[in-house]
C-alpha cells in the first residue's frame, strides 16, 4: 500500500519545518531507510530517511517550502500502484500554500493582497498566541497568512520586525541613507531565528542560578594520554577531553537523579535514562546532539559516537533521533581559548555544564605556590528543580570523577 511522506514533528513545540532538498527525484526508486530529504527545524538540519521501499511519487513540496507538521508532501508507491486521493488537509488542519503571485502587471489592486481576516474570527496557532503574549501584541492588529486567515508564528514575528504595523498594511518606505543601510536587519535562517526564540524563552522562564568550580585537570590530561592510543587503535578515533568529561558527567548524574530531570509545569520529572547532549557550533548557530544511554557506554563508545555526531552535524546530516532526548547538556568552549562562561539551559532540561579551557595557573600545591593545569566548570541550574546545595554536591562528585578518571573505564 502507498506510504505517505509527512513533515515530521521532532519536538512538542514544533509547528513547521522547512524543506531544504530532496535526495531523490520524483519517479526514482528509494530503499527503506535510505536518505530521502533534508529538513530544517529550530534545532538543526536533519536528514529524513524513507519509511518504505518503492518509487517516490506525488511530490507536493519543493526546496524552500515551509510546511506544517503532519502534512503529506509525497508518497512512496510500489510498482503499479496509483496515488491515493489527494489529502485536503494536514494534521493541524492547514495546507501548505506554494502558489506564486501573478505578475504585477496582470494583477488588479483588489487581487494584489488577500482580504484581512479579523483576529476575532481568525484561528490563532498556540505558538503565535504565546509569541504575541511575550511581545505584548494586540492580536486584533495582526493579519493572518495561514489558511482561512489563521495567525501563525511567522505573522507575529513579521509584525514585530515591522515595528508594529499590521502585516500587509500600506507603509511609507523611509529614504535609504548610509545610516539606515548600516542598521539593516540581517536575514537569518529558521534554525538561528528559532534558536534565539528558544534561548530567550528559557532565560525568561527558568530561574537560572550558577555554581562554579575550579578543578585540577592534570589527571584528565594524563588519562587522555594513557587511554587515548588504545582507543584510537581500536576504533580509529582520537580521545578528546570532551569525551572524558561526558563520561564523568554521566557518572555523576547517576548519583544525582535530580540534576538529570525536567520541570513539567506541574512538578519534576526524573528521567530514567541518562542522555548527555553536546552543544556543537554549526554554520547557523548551535546544535545539541544527544548520546543515548551515555552511562552505559564505555569510553571508546562515547568517543566514537561523539565523533560521528560532530561530523554529521557539520555536514547537515543529523537524524531526528540525534537531536531529541538529551537530559543534560555540556557546552565546551575550551578549544576557543575561553577561560570561563555561563550557559543558558536547554529547555526542558534542568541544567547545562559550561566548560572553559585547561590552562596553567598558580595555585596552592601542598601549601606552596605551584603551577597546575586548571579548568573552570560552571553549572547553570533551574531553581525550580533543585537548589544550590544539590548543585554543589553534584559538582563535588563530578570533580571526583575528573580527578580519578580511571573510575570511568
Amino acid at each position: 500500500m502507498p506510504h505517505s511522506i509527512v513533515m515530521p514533528a521532532l519536538e512538542m513545540a514544533q509547528e513547521t519545518g522547512k524543506l531544504l532538498a530532496w535526495r531523490k527525484k520524483e519517479g526514482e526508486a528509494v530503499g527503506k531507510g535510505e536518505p530521502l530529504l533534508d529538513i530544517e527545524t529550530d534545532k538543526a538540519v536533519v536528514e529524513i530517511e524513507s519509511p518504505a521501499e518503492g518509487i517516490l511519487a506525488g511530490v507536493k513540496a519543493q526546496a524552500g517550502d515551509v510546511i506544517p507538521v503532519g502534512q503529506t508532501i509525497a508518497w512512496i508507491l510500489n510498482p503499479g500502484e496509483k496515488l491515493p486521493a489527494e489529502e485536503s488537509s494536514s494534521a493541524s488542519g492547514r495546507r501548505m500554500d506554494t502558489r506564486t503571485a501573478a505578475p504585477a502587471a496582470a494583477a488588479s489592486p483588489a487581487a494584489a493582497a488577500p482580504a484581512a481576516t479579523p483576529a476575532s474570527n481568525a484561528r490563532i496557532s498556540p505558538k503565535a498566541r504565546r509569541l504575541a503574549r511575550e511581545h505584548g501584541i494586540d492580536l486584533s492588529r495582526v493579519r493572518g497568512s495561514g489558511g482561512e486567515g489563521e495567525i501563525l508564528a511567522e505573522d507575529i514575528l513579521s509584525f514585530v520586525a515591522s515595528g508594529g504595523s499590521p502585516v500587509g498594511a500600506a507603509t511609507t518606505a523611509p529614504a535609504k541613507t548610509p545610516q539606515a543601510e548600516a542598521r539593516a536587519t540581517q536575514t537569518i535562517s529558521q534554525v538561528a531565528r528559532l534558536m534565539a526564540e528558544r534561548t530567550t524563552q528559557s532565560w525568561t522562564t527558568a530561574p537560572h542560578f550558577f555554581v562554579t568550580r575550579e578543578i585540577d585537570a592534570g589527571a584528565l590530561l594524563a588519562a587522555r594520554e594513557k587511554f587515548g592510543p588504545a582507543i584510537e587503535k581500536e576504533r580509529g578515533v582520537r580521545l578528546s577531553h570532551t569525551d572524558l568529561l561526558i563520561a564523568a558527567v554521566a557518572h555523576a548524574l547517576g548519583k544525582h537523579p535530580i540534576v538529570n530531570a525536567s520541570w513539567t509545569g506541574d512538578g519534576i520529572r526524573l528521567h530514567p535514562e541518562i542522555n548527555v547532549g553536546i552543544a556543537m557550533a554549526v554554520d547557523d548557530g548551535v546544535v545539541v546532539a544527544a548520546i543515548p544511554g551515555t552511562n552505559a557506554k564505555k569510553l571508546g563508545e562515547i568517543a566514537t559516537t561523539r565523533r560521528d555526531l560532530t561530523d554529521r552535524a557539520r555536514a547537515g546530516k543529523l537524524r531526528p533521533a540525534d537531536i531529541t532526548g538529551a537530559t543534560f547538556t555540556i557546552s565546551n568552549l575550551g578549544m576557543y581559548q575561553v577561560d570561563a562562561f555561563t550557559a543558558i539551559i536547554v529547555a526542558p532540561q534542568a541544567a547545562i555544564l559550561a566548560v572553559g579551557r585547561i590552562a596553567d595557573r598558580v595555585v596552592p600545591v601542598d601549601g606552596k605556590p605551584g603551577i597546575r593545569p586548571m579548568m573552570t566548570l560552571t553549572l547553570s541550574c533551574d531553581h525550580r528543580v533543585f537548589d544550590g546545595a544539590r548543585a554543589a554536591l553534584f559538582l563535588n562528585d563530578l570533580a571526583s570523577a575528573i580527578l580519578e578518571p580511571q573510575t570511568l573505564l
